[in-house]
């Protein structure tokens, strides 16, 4: 029997809702305030996966100019019916404080890879939105419901009401069908029918360490829904030992060979070395990622996953021939396409051609200067996930700036305020200089400071490379591509994980990437020539 090894997504993948179309599976995941926006993956086998869809693309689609860190796109429903697909999604415009700001739109598409049509606005009550086909042709969405009032609980409830085709609004009552366990933070939800049975599966304890899968059951889609007598379905909460943390925020897949399965949310903590394991319980640089459950059902019609409660690393894969993909992402990237690789993202919108360019110096990737880094507006930065604990990041890159405002260069990233990034830039006194910079929880270091390297004026290409070692990451430069010289600065994974960063919105993974800047407002551009991710594990 073919066997599965989780995380099947690495990196930051979270949110996961899976959906089938005969004999293909897809994994739908959060993207926040990253463009495209939403990631799908594809499945034969439910062990291989591949990249094969941003659907969000256009900004008539999702513009998030401004959003906060950690708002933009939350928790997308995938589901396939009445021979098209349908996404449903969130984007959140404000993380902190007594509200929630977002709004939940659809969109549809015949193909998974295809042209997804303008979005239609559902509601804005709350987050997780997610839309159910029942057997009879109505369809329903349920979403969490968000409560401001200071004395209430923020989680009013799972909230359910007709949605119709033709006229492409919501209508008919609102209902709030499940108030969720003493547990709280109830949201994620979906629904499911089987066997004269709504199964409501939801997340419940935030999106931690304490994080779950709660289901409940009603022979009425508007309940009253009856909690599962051994809930939670999945969590990792109790077992504090075991590598795959946080499990919560799950989806279900009936497959076609009759089979059941569940993805669902997890993170990877680093090694903790001998300290206390249950608090702080650690560090996810990785993000939130996705893993796989057998589900299995009892006489009692409620489903359980297969070995109890807690997430397996290794689990029986379904009765399906192993089909393996081509890899969806080259070691190398030349930028010899027209077009960006789909692990390639940018900040909050696309970067029209006047800032990111694949033509203007062909066979690279030219990226013209805008704000800086802590921007939440339009940054000239384009990276890609973190997705394995020890890899190797390098890029070539020709610039010529002239002030100190301009920039470019390499840059590990969680969200505005932590990020490190060794650049190119201009010093008054020794011309064009690499230096690094730090921001760590907003507060700024340049820590070569009166140590800047010169880089010699005939000179055109310089390398730039980082080494991410687990716990530990470190830049290196090179004049010739032969001969490496390591920045004396030892970083830190941990501070750009989740669990790190300070404020409300903690929910993306760490990045790595190429960035240019001119805060002079002159677009300094700066080419670069290939991207290297390769992993050493």
């Amino acid at each position: 029997m073919m066997k599965i090894q989780n995380p099947i997504l690495t990196g930051f993948n979270p949110d996961p809702c899976i959906c089938r179309r005969g004999e293909d599976y897809y994994i739908a995941v959060s993207t926040f305030e990253w463009f495209p926006g939403v990631g799908i993956y594809h499945s034969k086998d439910l062990k291989n996966w591949r990249l094969i869809s941003r659907p969000l693309n256009r900004l008539s689609q999702l513009n998030m100019t401004g959003n906060p860190n950690s708002g933009g796109v939350w928790a997308p429903a995938l589901s396939y019916s009445d021979g098209k697909f349908w996404l449903i999604y969130t984007d959140v415009k404000v993380t902190d404080g007594r509200w929630k700001d977002c709004h939940n739109y659809l969109v549809t598409c015949e193909e998974v890879d295809g042209q997804w049509s303008d979005p239609v606005h559902l509601n804005s009550s709350g987050f997780d939105p997610s839309l159910f086909h029942d057997e009879d042709g109505r369809k329903y969405l349920v979403n969490m419901m968000w409560d401001h009032r200071i004395g209430n609980h923020n989680f009013y409830g799972i909230v359910l009401q007709e949605y119709n085709v033709e006229k492409q609004k919501l209508v008919g009552e609102q209902k709030i069908i499940f108030k969720g366990t003493d547990v709280k933070l109830t949201e994620a939800p979906h629904l499911y029918k089987w066997n004269d049975y709504y199964y409501l599966l939801t997340a419940e304890g935030g999106t931690r360490f304490d994080h779950q899968a709660t289901i409940a059951r009603s022979k009425t889609i508007d309940g009253p829904y009856e909690v599962h007598p051994e809930n939670p379905l999945i969590t990792s909460f109790p077992y504090p030992r075991n590598p795959l943390q946080k499990a919560g925020h799950a989806s279900i897949v009936h497959t076609h060979t009759d089979e059941w399965f569940l993805v669902h949310l997890t993170g990877r903590p680093l090694p903790k070395n001998s300290e206390a394991l249950l608090d702080p319980r650690g560090y996810c640089p990785l993000g939130r990622e996705t893993a796989i459950q057998r589900v299995i059902w009892k006489e009692d019609g409620w489903p359980y996953v297969k070995g109890g409660g807690e997430p397996s690393l290794e689990i029986d894969g379904p009765d399906l021939t192993e089909m393996q993909w081509e890899e969806d992402y080259p070691e190398k990237d030349d930028f010899d396409d027209q077009n960006l690789n789909l692990h390639f993202q940018t900040l909050r919108i696309p970067l029209g051609k006047d800032i990111l360019s694949l033509t203007d110096n062909p066979g690279h990737l030219r990226l013209y200067g805008r704000e800086s880094l802590t921007s939440k507006f339009t940054q000239a930065f384009v990276a890609r996930r973190w997705q394995h604990f020890n890899f190797t990041a390098e890029t070539r890159v020709a610039f010529r700036p002239d002030t100190f405002q301009q920039a470019a260069g390499l840059v590990n990233y969680y969200n505005t305020e932590n990020w490190s990034a060794l650049q190119i830039t201009w010093n008054e006194e020794k011309g064009r200089v690499l230096d690094l910079t730090t921001c760590d929880n907003f507060t700024f270091d340049q820590p070569l400071r009166g140590r800047e390297i010169i880089i010699p004026d005939k000179v055109e290409y310089v390398y730039l490379r980082c080494e991410v070692q687990t716990s530990t990451y470190q830049y290196s430069y090179s004049f010739d591509g032969e001969t490496w010289t390591l920045i004396p600065v030892q970083l830190y994974s941990h501070k750009l994980s989740d669990d790190y960063i300070r404020g409300g919105g903690f929910f993306t993974g760490a990045f790595v990437g190429m960035q240019c800047q001119d805060t002079s407002g002159q677009g300094r551009p700066a080419d670069f020539d290939y991207f290297v991710y390769r992993i050493n594990e």
